[in-house]
């Protein structure tokens, strides 16, 4: 059966805790520190119009060295958004990077998010409309409770070509939690972690909420009441 876990606190104190390789793939969308120096993103934009509350990972420095190390020690294979401002600290090359084609049109945003992967096939891209109001799969719009939100296709795209089934998943970072729903609803086990409480727990209820819909459909076509 699979196991969804996650926990409110310092991903550091938690991988210290982790035996090597105890991962199969890390999937992580730390703070990039693109905003130390008073530069802006979408994410900022975001955040004012959405009136988001301030968090610990607010992107205003991204993990140092000591972060990259343990998540390579606990994990077997790695997937990291924002790696290109990152890319001294994570010390490796690859030839498989993700980019995340966002489909944003003309506008100041940025164009794509890219991945550094550990993995050795070929450059990919996901394209997946991801603008304000506008997203990719309007039928089963989302709901951003976050200001660095991912949407949930994103992430099965991801299991979908980079995990086997029975790999057990790693998220440092958890945040709005679209890779924990991801994991649950493509069968994987799956640890999350997320050091600031208030995200923690508005991931938890939108974790729960995709549970209760879930479960309001019979696998069959009928309908639980």
């Amino acid at each position: 059966m699979r196991t969804q876990i996650a926990y409110n606190m310092d991903c550091m104190d938690l991988m210290r805790l982790v035996p090597d390789k105890e991962f199969d793939l890390a999937i992580v969308d730390p703070p990039y520190g693109i905003r130390a120096g008073g530069g802006a993103m979408g994410g900022d934009v975001l955040a004012k119009n959405k009136n988001y509350k301030l968090y610990a990972g607010a992107d205003k420095a991204s993990p140092d060295k000591s972060y990259f190390d343990e998540l390579k020690r606990v994990s077997k294979n790695q997937i990291i958004f924002g790696a290109n401002h990152m890319a001294t600290k994570i010390n490796a090359d690859s030839s498989c990077w993700i980019v995340w084609d966002k489909e944003n049109g003309e506008n100041d945003f940025a164009d794509c998010e890219l991945a550094y992967t550990s993995f050795k096939s070929a450059v990919r891209k996901f394209a997946f409309k991801w603008q304000g109001m506008l997203q990719g799969d309007m039928k089963h719009k989302e709901e951003r409770i976050h200001p660095n939100q991912k949407p949930i296709k994103l992430y099965e795209w991801i299991l979908k070509n980079y995990a086997k089934p029975g790999d057990k998943i790693l998220d440092t970072h958890l945040g709005s939690g679209s890779s924990r729903i991801a994991a649950h609803e493509m069968g994987f086990d799956f640890v999350g972690c997320e050091i600031d409480s208030f995200y923690f727990c508005e991931q938890e209820k939108r974790f729960k909420e995709f549970c209760r819909q879930q479960n309001l459909f019979e696998i069959d076509g009928g309908i639980f009441l």
